[in-house]
């Protein structure tokens, strides 16, 4: 399966690459841009209660206004290779995009719906998240900042609008819905070694059509408030010229890591992730949980711990022991909980750290070691 690059977000645990098909980038397209010129006014959202009983004539009013007010906040971004979108951040003309539409590039196009063109400069971009800020120069009635919601807020089936690029038809809005939250996918970000990549966390899953040009475009939930920006699809399925097909299964980076991100690529052009310093098994199947012994079905269990990183010097286990399955072993800690907030899986405690914790910060993880239950204080490293 081919999953498509759209934009990838990593956290400072130092996780060996899991098992994922491979993104497509969804940001290099030939083609127009977007449009502003309007105030931000917040939409009203239907009552899921009444969704039964709702007025489909007042529901496509409501997804009219939310364009017809956001979409002057919306670019177009041209670069040498192809083209993405972005969003208006500010009044001072700073744009947020994804990483992988303006990779390699110091100065960018930057297209409104107006039809007004700009020059921006590559400001402070972040491998992890794949995110990247553009600054511009650009009168005020050509700058439209966008509200950000709250990312930590949203539940599976809400709705969700995209509006970017997709192959270059400029203005192109999508409706979707939450397809599931605090999905995983690689960043762009390498381990020192080069041998594997960081993880990227708290990723939104959406059925909203994106495809190539879409990337780094926003994700807005029915308030027209920006929840997401737009980064990969996973697809089997491919165009004459290789370019991926909307399969219904895209991603998006959650706006709370935008929100932590943002002010700091502004500032010093880079963003430091909290670092554990160790790699977990994904998912654990039936057969894993019978190997390993393990006294639960969730959790994350530690397969990796990096010398003299910051789980080792608290005391976290990997496995040492081994099993029937090569490249397992058993023995390790199980993770199941941080912070008092319960781990089903390592995608749940790499969305914990990401938006709430820093390099330096302590975090308490409960971990399974045989029968016993034992709390382990860490200290945050900044992933190298």
């Amino acid at each position: 399966m081919k999953r498509m690059i759209i934009g990838i977000l990593t956290l400072a645990l130092a996780m060996m690459a899991c098992q994922t098909p491979s993104l497509a980038v969804q940001g290099n397209q030939q083609g127009d841009a977007t449009s502003p010129s309007t105030t931000i006014e917040t939409i009203p959202t239907v009552p899921v209660s009444n969704v039964q009983n709702s007025n489909p004539a007042a529901e496509q009013d409501a997804l009219v206004t939310l364009y017809e007010n956001v979409s002057p906040g919306v670019v177009a971004i041209i670069t040498s290779s192809g083209q993405g979108s972005g969003f208006v951040y500010d009044k001072e003309g700073h744009i947020i995009t994804n990483y992988h539409v303006v990779d390699g590039s110091k100065t960018v196009e930057v297209r409104f719906t107006s039809g007004f063109m700009v020059y921006g400069d590559v400001q402070g971009i972040d491998t992890d998240s794949d995110i990247a800020v553009i600054k511009v120069d650009a009168p005020a009635e050509e700058l439209t900042p966008l509200p950000l919601g709250d990312s930590s807020l949203l539940k599976v089936g809400q709705t969700v609008v995209a509006i970017g690029n997709p192959f270059g038809l400029a203005s192109t809005m999508t409706v979707g819905i939450i397809s599931a939250l605090g999905r995983t996918l690689d960043s762009e970000h390498t381990t020192p070694d080069g041998g594997a990549v960081f993880t990227a966390g708290d990723i939104i899953q959406t059925d909203a059509a994106i495809n190539p040009g879409n990337s780094g475009g926003p994700l807005f939930n029915i308030n027209g408030e920006v929840i997401g920006i737009n980064r990969a699809i996973r697809t089997t399925s491919f165009t004459d010229t290789g370019e991926p097909i909307n399969s219904g299964i895209g991603f998006a980076v959650s706006i709370n890591i935008v929100k932590r991100v943002i002010p700091a690529l502004i500032e010093d052009g880079k963003y430091d992730y909290p670092y554990l310093g160790l790699s977990s098994a994904s998912t654990l199947s039936l057969d894993v949980v019978n190997v390993l012994g393990l006294k639960q079905y969730t959790g994350a269990y530690v397969t990796t711990v990096v010398p003299g990183g910051p789980a080792e010097k608290a005391g976290i286990k990997a496995g040492d022991t081994p099993t029937n399955f090569p490249t397992l072993m058993a023995g390790g800690d199980l993770i199941i909980a941080i912070d008092g907030r319960e781990v089903r899986t390592f995608d749940d405690l790499l969305a914990y750290l990401i938006t709430n914790k820093s390099p330096g910060d302590t975090v308490v993880l409960r971990v399974l070691r045989g029968s016993d239950e034992v709390d382990i204080t860490v200290t945050l490293g900044k992933r190298p």
